[in-house]
């Protein structure tokens, strides 16, 4: 015990240094006699003042950094606020990646008239912080690479209820509740710490509390509260974990949006769910061989709503595919509330998560070709365009999506043509336009993908490449894990491709493969995602209109679950990494990626 003490003491002391650093590297605003610029507008937090000095000074510097966005930190920000600040921002790197969290001080913010009408804001002050700091993540979106923050010394911080809760960090998902128990067991230890090793817990208490003057002391940026925070530090964070607590127990914001869809789905729902089914099929799609078993049968395994879909297997030609295959008003209903609505906050931070799968599809076509012009189906907002043009520059980037998102990706400015509707429709008036198509995730969505791939010929120019990225039917995880298996997404994936049968259907087309990928494109956490499906299973999701609502007693019985099921989660991906040398490999891997290259007419 001594010596994890003491190791927890220079751990401390390493991070204060870290965040220190970071603290310092906040820009300050600088006085200034210049007009606001005419295209800046301030939204500011209920109970902020920005006085005309602040006001100039952050035009001013808005100016000179060429920003569209810039978020105004007071320098008395309190301290639980400015150290969540630095622990998620790094000032050095923050504007220049492009898919990094929109993040906010939470009290004032300037705002080009662009960026404004783009993102469909306005001018009005945000309803509270937390309001407030959701708006920044949405701006950022906005000005990807013009975003950043800077100290206004003339600001002042409001003063918030130590008693409100606060709501749970939509990052961890299914890791809050282990998250909570570590923060408790943390601060248990932090107050035995001095009775189990007077020396070393003496040590790595008194620097633990000192960490915060550390970080701060000298800098621009001067919590409120500084002095407090160093001399009460652990009995201040037992109080905000019971927030945290109460944050994860009680409703959020995000249930009064349910209950209004609540009369939507039930009228939805009203005549069952026969409407949402076509007939099943006797024959295969890919063969029309008349020898299918089931493979699996699920539910709806990510947002729970009511059906069971089966994936068949056809013995003939390999072939999965989902039998019955949902209707167009099936479609409607299960993709509602998916990626926009209810589920658009949390899908638009899995898909900004990281930027290292898009730049991998990037790096696809190094050697291969030199495009110039780029068409991405499925693109939703445009994460991967957006990622891409740091690899290909020169490069135009379109998109094409069902969705209203693309015309989101159009107006934050990460494709330059955004085309809404089925790929096969646009085909004629877009053919022969592009040397490069891309469908990332996108085939196994489709109703036909021989259809698809059919287009994708059409508005390929001759010697174009076709970049195509899949599931693995033939991962040996499918079999293993069967209904657990995320890449099988009923109900809104209908078509499994095996590598076998997708150059087939490529080279009836006149594509020849040029390169193939398993192990770079592996996700890499398939136990644990098999693991949340079951405690989806066990502990839905609380606030989902088309589930009954759920009393505060339920609300509470399910904390224990979601608690007792936290370590196993995390077991689950300690199982992931270790075995993720077997997992990479051709049989194992969930997911493989194609280039194939349009033949050159002879």
């Amino acid at each position: 015990m001594m010596w994890i003490l003491g190791l927890l003491a220079v751990l401390f002391l390493l991070d204060g240094l870290r965040l220190r650093k970071r603290a310092s590297q906040f820009a300050v605003l600088m006085d200034s006699d210049e007009p606001v610029a005419a295209d800046h507008r301030f939204v500011v937090a209920p109970g902020v003042v920005l006085d005309e000095a602040t006001r100039r000074a952050a035009s001013a510097h808005a100016r000179r950094k060429g920003l569209a966005v810039l978020d105004l930190v007071p320098g008395d920000l309190p301290f639980p606020d400015a150290l969540g600040l630095v622990q998620v921002v790094d000032p050095a790197g923050f504007q220049r990646d492009r898919l990094a969290k929109g993040q906010s001080a939470g009290h004032a913010t300037l705002v080009t008239t662009d960026v404004l009408e783009r993102a469909g804001v306005t001018e009005q002050n945000a309803e509270d912080v937390t309001a407030h700091r959701r708006m920044l993540v949405h701006l950022k979106c906005y000005a990807c690479t013009s975003t950043d923050f800077a100290i206004a010394p003339g600001l002042r911080a409001t003063r918030e209820s130590p008693l409100k809760k606060i709501q749970p960090d939509r990052l961890l998902g299914p890791f809050l509740p282990l998250a909570l128990i570590v923060k408790l067991a943390f601060l248990v230890l932090m107050a035995a710490a001095p009775l189990l090793a007077p020396i070393a817990g003496g040590t790595a208490l008194a620097v633990y509390h000192l960490q915060p003057a550390l970080i701060f002391g000298g800098q621009p940026l001067s919590p409120r509260g500084l002095v407090l925070s160093v001399l009460l530090r652990a009995p201040i964070g037992l109080l905000r974990w019971v927030r945290e607590l109460f944050g994860l127990i009680l409703p959020d914001e995000a249930d009064g949006a349910a209950e209004r869809l609540r009369p939507v789905y039930a009228e939805l729902l009203a005549r069952g769910l026969d409407p949402f089914f076509e007939p099943r099929r006797a024959t295969c799609p890919l063969c029309d061989g008349a020898e299918l078993e089931l493979t699996v049968e699920t539910p709806d395994i990510f947002q729970g709503k009511p059906g069971r879909f089966r994936v068949e297997r056809c013995r003939g030609c390999g072939h999965f595919f989902q039998n019955p295959r949902l209707s167009i008003e099936g479609l409607n209903f299960y993709y509602r509330d998916f990626y926009d609505g209810l589920g658009g906050e949390q899908m638009e931070i899995l898909f900004g998560y990281s930027a290292k799968p898009y730049r991998s599809r990037a790096h696809a076509l190094k050697g291969a070709a030199e495009p110039r012009r780029w068409i991405d189906i499925g693109a939703g907002h445009g994460h991967f365009c957006c990622t891409a043009r740091e690899i290909w520059p020169e490069t135009r980037f379109d998109g094409l999506d069902m969705s209203s998102s693309i015309d989101d990706a159009v107006r934050r400015g990460w494709i330059d043509t955004g085309y809404r509707g089925l790929f096969p429709d646009f085909a004629p008036k877009l053919a022969g336009m592009y040397d490069v198509v891309s469908m990332h995730h996108y085939l196994e969505h489709t109703r036909d993908p021989r259809a698809e791939l059919a287009a994708a010929e059409q508005v390929l120019a001759p010697g174009g490449h076709l970049l195509i990225e899949v599931p693995n039917p033939d991962s040996a995880l499918s079999r293993i894990l069967r209904g657990l298996w995320l890449p099988w997404f009923q109900p809104q994936h209908q078509h499994f491709l095996t590598m076998n049968n997708l150059e087939r259907l490529l080279a009836e087309r006149g594509f020849t493969p040029v390169n193939r990928w398993w192990s770079e494109v592996h996700s890499g956490a398939d136990l644990l995602l098999a693991a949340n499906i079951v405690l989806n299973r066990i502990a839905p999701p609380e606030g989902l209109p088309w589930r009954p609502r759920s009393s505060l007693l339920l609300r509470l019985g399910r904390v224990p679950i979601r608690i007792v099921a936290a370590p196993v989660l995390l077991l689950a991906l300690v199982a992931d990494k270790l075995l993720d040398p077997i997992f990479r490999r051709r049989g194992w891997s969930d997911t493989y990626r194609i280039l194939a290259r349009k033949s050159a007419p002879s």
